[in-house]
């Protein structure tokens, strides 16, 4: 998997943009285990991915939820028995 941020916001940490082998998009959040600070990436349609990048409010909202891991089920990439919290 490559995973290419199209977008960043550096004031709620979270980030929006395209898996290049898939071509799915996804939303991303940075976490941290005791070991290592890593990224979980989560799928979004196309829609929500063009709704998130006019609507800031919504790709929030969106991200608060993953951060609350009530969209677990939309991760690229299943975490760990040590997975991290977010950051």
């Amino acid at each position: 998997m490559k995973f290419e941020n199209t977008f960043l916001s550096r004031e709620h940490r979270y980030w929006l943009g395209i898996e290049t082998e898939s071509g799915e998009h996804f939303a991303a959040i940075p976490v941290s285990n005791q070991m290592v600070d890593y990224v979980e990436a989560y799928r979004i349609s196309d829609a929500e991915y063009q709704k998130f990048l006019a609507d800031g409010g919504a790709a929030l909202d969106f991200v608060e939820g993953c951060r609350r891991r009530e969209h677990d089920d939309r991760l690229f990439l299943r975490p760990g028995a040590d997975r991290g919290t977010p950051m």
